[in-house]
């Protein structure tokens, strides 16, 4: 239960929000359909291997690939089993702390993401870039930003 004066937003605020979740749902379901189709992983197997390959030879902790994901822990967990499982990523105990491990993308998962790549940007180009561009494109990311470095 909420105590104390509760500020509701207007009815403008409102339409932005359902539909920045609308396009959300909309782009994402049409970007796993087209890695699907082409016989490639979830996205979410792309944004794991995009952050090892990000990381180079430090490689990254299980938590950090929680933070940089925004996959629930035990989505990050699940998923480096199975990407670990096809040969794409490895893990390594960690030197300084002998219950940790560590997660570096193997030479098949820099592949790996390379192909998704390509599927993956065209399918942004097919729901942002071609539908958006010049002046529009350039407010609303300049509007985005701006209400992400409000939140960090």
């Amino acid at each position: 239960m909420y105590i104390g004066k509760m500020k509701k937003p207007n009815d403008l605020t409102v339409d932005v929000w359902a539909r920045l979740l609308r396009l959300n749902k909309i782009a994402l379901k049409r970007m796993e359909g087209k890695l699907k189709t082409e016989g490639l992983p979830a996205l979410a197997w792309y944004d794991i291997l995009l952050e090892l390959e990000r990381a180079g030879v430090a490689g990254l902790r299980p938590f950090e690939l929680e933070d940089v994901t925004l996959l629930p822990q035990y989505g990050v967990s699940r998923i480096i089993e199975r990407i670990e499982k096809a040969g794409f990523l490895q893990r390594l105990a960690c030197d300084d702390d002998a219950r940790g491990q560590s997660v570096f993308i193997t030479d098949a998962g820099k592949i790996l993401r390379q192909k998704m790549w390509i599927v993956y940007g065209a399918a942004i180009e097919e729901v942002i870039g071609e539908n958006i561009g010049g002046a529009d494109a350039a407010n609303l990311s300049r509007v985005l930003k701006q209400l992400i470095e409000k939140q960090a």
